[in-house]
């Protein structure tokens, strides 16, 4: 790797993978892309001292990664979900702006090129929403020995050399780590999950219901559990009970016009939601990221936040 050409056409191939894995880590789509260019810049000034008999190439820009995102983490407040930060709240009480909590953002999953072979490599379902949440419990140190265990499969030593520590350290490291997770109700072992086919039948389906604002049609889309909620309000409930009284405030506070387009983010189907305002025109109002059962749809993510619609991008009109 002389030159800046060969440099890039052999790491260019791992981008996708190490773009997942600073999200995990970060829990923001912009300060992924930003370390993800850092650990290029780190790997560029670095490149005469790789050592292909010590590490593959993968481990050593993961080993880079992976040590810039910790020195990135230093001193900086997690990014949850409201539902891993406040108690469950009353589906009609006062909406509560979260002020300065900065939230976890969906990741587009155009940014990482699906359907590129470049993809092969990425565990789509460690950037479910629900669990990339759910490491956000965790230590900057825990997080990153969580992922380089149980999502990238690399054993105790090679997680030990990539975080420059003891392989005592790391499995003291993943056994907190792992109760952590359990503890906030994720399986340590990955669900089967729908087809990518049918996980988007169902959305349409919720899709088809919202537009008419047809919460009994909706109902029957949901789980009987179904979780919502709604960054940056830190409001969040749980049921169909709870879910159809909110849905009928938002649409008697919203209105019923709405336009919908689909997206996909962390490997999850959802759709941008355009309500119409004044002289009929259609104006961006959320981003909804929907985790799919086989039974229905089990949780509602719901976006508004300038940030997470620059990262797709959505236009803020739509004409009527």
């Amino acid at each position: 790797m002389t030159s800046t050409g060969d440099f890039e056409a052999s790491v260019q191939r791992h981008r996708p993978e190490l773009l997942a894995h600073c999200y995990r880590m970060l829990g923001s789509v912009h300060d992924a892309e930003e370390l993800v260019q850092e650990m290029y810049l780190r790997a560029w000034r670095a490149r005469d001292r790789y050592d292909p008999s010590r590490a593959s190439l993968r481990t050593w820009l993961y080993r880079i990664a992976t040590n810039a995102c910790l020195t990135a983490l230093d001193g900086r407040a997690r990014r949850p979900m409201p539902s891993g930060l406040v108690t469950e709240s009353e589906p009609l009480g006062s909406l509560v702006h979260g002020g300065e909590a900065t939230w976890l953002q969906p990741l587009p999953d155009s940014l990482l090129g699906a359907g590129d072979p470049a993809t092969a490599a990425i565990d789509w379902g460690s950037l479910r929403l629900a669990f990339v949440a759910a490491l956000q419990l965790l230590s900057p140190r825990e997080r990153a020995v969580l992922i380089l265990r149980d999502v990238l499969d690399y054993p105790a030593a090679g997680a030990a050399d990539i975080l420059e520590t003891s392989v005592a350290s790391v499995n003291s490291s993943l056994q907190r780590a792992r109760a952590r997770i359990r503890a906030a109700g994720m399986p340590e072992e990955q669900v089967t999950e729908p087809s990518d086919a049918e996980q988007r039948s169902w959305v349409d389906r919720y899709m088809a219901a919202f537009v008419r604002a047809d919460i009994p049609g909706l109902l029957h889309i949901v789980t009987e559990d179904v979780l919502m909620e709604m960054p940056p309000m830190v409001n969040w409930f749980t049921g169909r009970e709870n879910y159809a009284a909110f849905m009928g405030w938002v649409f008697d506070k919203a209105g019923t016009a709405w336009r919908l387009l689909p997206v996909r983010a962390n490997g999850q189907a959802g759709f941008a939601a355009y309500r119409r305002g004044d002289g009929g025109v259609f104006e961006l109002h959320t981003l909804q990221v929907f985790t799919v059962t086989g039974g229905g749809i089990s949780r509602v993510s719901v976006f508004q936040d300038p940030d997470v619609f620059a990262a797709f991008p959505l236009a803020q009109k739509l004409d009527g």
